[in-house]
This record gives structure tokens, C-alpha cells and sequence, in this order.
């Protein structure tokens, strides 16, 4: 019967040291990517140009009302409000174009980001697959990797390969 136990640990022992694991700093790897640090900076510079179109089509709307307001104290008040009614159905005209183009840019840029995440993904797995791990966990904010010996971790090799498949 111990000739059974040992020989069950030593085969239990044996399975674990055959698997290799490793794990990878995912936080890491999303802030040091070269090409998500691009793609970011893009969709800040078109957020940025749609906040001053933004501004712009504002300020020259505003400048309209107050013209508007001006010009209101001489017309007949059926006058008045049949335009007034027309400046504000223009205004909210306006506001809802406005607001699907910043829709729009924020799918683009959901839609960018979600296929790194998975060219990430890919690259992690091939690099696992080519370097004989059992496993890559997941680590830093909200991972899964509480603990692991700095020897295990393969952030950085997978950052370099991302990084440099981006250059070429």
C-alpha cells in the first residue's frame, strides 16, 4: 500500500513538473504596447479636432441666437417665435449630428482597441505554444496572478515581439 501511495505522489510530481507556466503583466503589456500607445494618440488628435468643431459650431450658433435676440425686439411676435422655433429645431439638429460623429469616433476607437486585445492574445498564445508553456496567466490590475516568481514572468519578451512586429 505505500509502494502505491509513493509511487501515485511521484506520478502527481512528475505531471506538475512537466507543465510550465508562465505569466505575463497584461496591465503592462497594454501600456508599453507601441501600437496601442498610436492608436490612442490618434483618437485623442481626432477627439481633440472634434471638441473644436464642437466649440466652433457652438460659438457660431450662439452668435446667431444672440443676432437673433436683436433683431426679435422689431418683428411681430408670430414672427418672432415662428423663428425662434426654426433656430431651436436647428439647434437640436445640430446637437444630435454632432453627437453621432463623437458616437461614431468612440466605436472606431472601441472597435481599434478590441482588435489589439486580441492580436495581443494571439501573440501571447503562439508564444506559448512556441516555447513549450502549459500555461500564461494573466496578471497585474484585476488578474490573475497574485504572486509569481519574476523567472515566469514573460511581459517583457512578449512586449518585444509585439512591439516589434508593429515597427515592421
Amino acid at each position: 500500500m505505500k509502494k502505491l501511495v509513493v509511487l501515485a505522489i511521484a506520478v502527481t510530481a512528475m505531471a506538475c513538473q512537466q507543465n510550465k507556466i508562465g505569466y505575463v503583466d497584461s496591465v503592462k503589456i497594454m501600456d508599453d504596447y507601441q501600437e496601442r500607445v498610436d492608436v490612442e494618440a490618434r483618437f485623442k488628435t481626432k477627439a481633440d479636432a472634434m471638441g473644436r468643431k464642437r466649440d466652433s459650431i457652438s460659438q457660431a450658433f450662439q452668435m446667431e441666437l444672440q443676432q437673433f435676440q436683436s433683431k426679435a425686439q422689431s418683428m411681430s411676435q408670430q414672427s418672432a417665435q415662428e423663428e425662434y422655433s426654426q433656430l431651436q429645431q436647428r439647434g437640436q439638429q445640430i446637437g444630435q449630428r454632432l453627437q453621432q460623429e463623437e458616437q461614431q469616433l468612440q466605436q472606431n476607437s472601441q472597435t481599434q482597441m478590441d482588435s489589439l486585445v486580441k492580436k495581443v492574445k494571439k501573440e501571447i498564445r503562439a508564444y506559448g505554444k512556441a516555447n513549450g508553456y502549459t500555461y500564461i496567466l494573466g496578471g497585474g490590475e484585476g488578474g490573475s496572478v497574485i504572486y509569481g516568481d519574476d523567472a515566469q514572468d514573460v511581459t517583457e519578451e512578449i512586449l518585444k515581439i509585439l512591439n516589434d512586429k508593429y515597427e515592421n
